[in-house]
């Protein structure tokens, strides 16, 4: 079992930037891989980034590449996402996933696990 608690949410005025963590607990997180997905009201799930479980290979929606950057500090336990010039579309719920297999880590349900989410809002 893996637990994920993702922090670092907020409001931020277009523009800004923001850096989500996700901590994790439980079995060794170092033979994850880790994916960030966002939820907006009355959306679908959308992939944002997901990072192997070395850090060797990171992969990221296109709405946000140049942007946001994954990146994992192993040693403790947590991962992370970096999100600049924001925009008020990048407004939602952010959530944290840990996948066992490198396969369609684009998709959800590719990961085993989940963490409750963090809000960010961008204002305009």
């Amino acid at each position: 079992q893996v637990q994920l608690v993702e922090s670092g949410g907020g409001l931020v005025q277009a523009g800004g930037s923001l850096k989500l963590s996700c901590a994790a607990s439980g079995r060794t997180f170092n033979s994850y891989h880790m994916g960030w997905f966002r939820q907006a009201p009355g959306k679908d799930r959308e992939f944002v980034a997901a990072i192997s479980y070395g850090g060797g290979i990171t992969d990221y929606a296109d709405s946000v590449k140049g942007r946001f950057t994954i990146f994992r500090d192993n040693a403790k336990n947590t991962v992370y996402l970096q999100m600049n010039s924001l925009k008020p579309e990048d407004t939602a719920v952010y959530v944290c996933a840990a996948a066992g297999r490198l396969f369609a880590l684009q998709s959800p349900p590719s990961y085993d696990y989940w963490g409750q989410g963090t809000q960010v809002t961008v204002s305009s």
